[in-house]
């Protein structure tokens, strides 16, 4: 990777995965306003300049730092399945597993509820004045970035299966804006308005959710009206495990945030630096942990309210010891079975801290690229298509059906370390955007921090693996040729890393004073600070 240093800065910081969100987020602290409008503000101009990430079409969450009630609050700003999706109704149309990237994955979209939630309970400006810069971005038009109109132009034929995506972004119904082309979306400026004149409640239950209803239910979707008046978000309590004098801090199921915190309580006992970094060792142990984390979250997570087993028990050490005594050292697994435990979540991550030490952990997703793939005529934004993250399995706390949430792949996380008194104080708010790699990143990055002793930027910059399925590990191509003839030798299969990718980290230190900001060159954004 191209090198960057760790920015440092004295009031307050920004990190997300474009410019102009990095800069509309500092425009907001320099005003006056707080880290709370500042990351609100910064995802509804990501809608518009990273389209095929995020948006009001999709998901959210967050976890707050707030210096004024010293404590952390977590926020699922996730939407549930619709009334209609049934796993009858989805097997007598020939699936055997969750169809992808189709009308049929459209659930309530939930992130624009989100937003709006963060702004009530510790913003200090309004949700119509959150908007304002990606209504002028929208209208006015923006030159597109180099890794953006990349993963855009991917895109393309996606693009052009529906009319209304078609229309909206691509130019001339065509092609995929260019890297330093001009883009506007008219019709995304026209959304945002309706929601800043009437609020969330356009989407939900209003005129734009009617629209998006009716097209939903027109191109064999499963979404009501009703289900999107229903749709609440719900404030959560962040879950957390030690590590290494610190803790690290995730969102509670239906998101896979426990598999980080899980990977983490395996790793404890080992003397990872004397491994050395990325050394053949090394990465074959993480490769192992990850692989019965990720065995235990499919089994027993998706919507809580299913769930038989607590998070608790799944981080228990009864239960991570049993889990650690799995992992071979000489021998990489191929498809480890879950652990038995006692009964009782493509994506944008932003993160933004002000002068008043308010912190916040966000992430935005559509779950694929562009979603779903269908845009509403007229609205300028794609709806994500996060119901593939169900399964026809029977008997599952995540089989698809009305009114449950699905797994998540996006996760935010936040590390605090305690005081000379015991008592937590923040660290770190910082996430890794990327599907299933956001685990897998979480904790290689913490690990480069709190065993390597890499600085921030460094930390982000390190290469990365990212174990796919089964003996499968894609590696960046950074990692050594020794490297990777001794991995097989353990049984692993490398993959061709071209095509995968290994993750977008954003993340903000607290210091003494002031803080450090870090943002991952594999994305186009940046960290910066006032």
């Amino acid at each position: 990777m191209a090198h960057r240093s760790t920015v440092y800065a004295p009031h307050g910081m920004a990190a997300t995965s474009q410019p102009l969100a990095t800069a509309a987020a500092l425009g907001v602290l320099e005003r006056g306003g707080n880290a709370i409008d500042a990351v609100v503000t910064a995802a509804a101009v990501l809608n518009v300049v990273e389209p095929q990430m995020t948006g009001i079409g999709g998901d959210m969450f967050a976890i707050v730092w707030s210096a004024k009630d010293h404590r952390l609050y977590g926020l699922n700003a996730s939407g549930r399945a619709g009334s209609l999706m049934t796993r009858a109704a989805l097997l007598a149309r020939g699936h055997q597993t969750m169809p992808e990237e189709t009308v049929e994955d459209v659930t309530v979209p939930g992130a624009l509820s989100g937003w709006d939630a963060l702004l009530k309970r510790f913003g200090t400006i309004t949700l119509a004045q959150a908007l304002a810069p990606a209504i002028r971005y929208a209208d006015e038009g923006f030159p597109v970035t180099p890794i953006i109109a990349r993963e855009w132009a991917d895109e393309t034929e996606k693009l052009k299966k529906d009319d209304g995506a078609r229309a909206t972004f691509l130019v001339d119904g065509a092609r995929a804006p260019h890297a330093g082309e001009w883009f506007r979306n008219p019709d995304l400026a026209r959304t945002l308005r309706l929601i800043a004149d009437q609020g969330p409640g356009a989407l939900y239950g209003g005129e734009l959710g009617r629209r998006v209803v009716d097209r939903v239910r027109a191109l064999g979707g499963y979404l009501t009206l009703d289900d999107l008046t229903a749709h609440r978000p719900e404030w959560v309590e962040p879950i957390s495990a030690p590590f290494r004098g610190y803790r690290v801090w995730e969102l509670p199921p239906n998101g896979q945030g426990v598999a980080a915190l899980e990977m983490l309580r395996i790793l404890e006992p080992y003397d990872l630096k004397s491994l050395g970094h990325n050394t053949a060792a090394y990465l074959h142990l993480l490769i192992e942990t990850k692989k019965v984390a990720y065995a235990d979250i499919a089994r027993y997570v998706g919507e809580p309210a299913e769930m038989t087993t607590p998070v608790a028990a799944l981080l228990g050490d009864a239960f991570v010891a049993q889990r650690r005594a799995q992992i071979d050292p000489a021998r990489a697994a191929d498809r480890p079975a879950p652990g038995k435990a006692a009964t009782a979540s493509e994506t944008i991550y932003l993160t933004v801290a002000d002068s008043a030490g308010n912190m916040v952990s966000f992430i935005n997703s559509l779950y694929d690229l562009f979603g779903s793939g269908v845009v509403v005529p007229g609205t300028g934004f794609a709806l994500h298509d996060r119901g593939a993250g169900f399964t026809l399995e029977p008997g599952l706390p995540n089989t698809a059906a009305p009114g449950k949430r699905p797994f998540h792949t996006i996760i935010p996380a936040f590390v605090t370390r305690p005081d000379s008194a015991g008592v937590d104080q923040p660290w770190m708010s910082f996430g890794v955007m990327g599907g299933s790699m956001q685990p897998q990143g979480h904790v290689q990055v913490l690990l480069n921090l709190l065993v390597f002793g890499m600085d921030l930027q460094e930390a982000i910059d390190a290469p990365r693996f990212r174990h796919l399925d089964h003996r499968r590990v894609a590696l960046e191509p950074a990692i050594g040729d020794d490297v990777r003839r001794a991995l097989q030798a353990l049984g692993h299969e490398i993959a061709d890393e071209r095509g995968v990718a290994f993750g977008g980290a954003q993340a903000i230190i607290r210091l003494p004073r002031g803080y450090a900001g870090g943002s991952d060159p594999r994305k186009d954004g940046m960290a910066a600070g006032h």
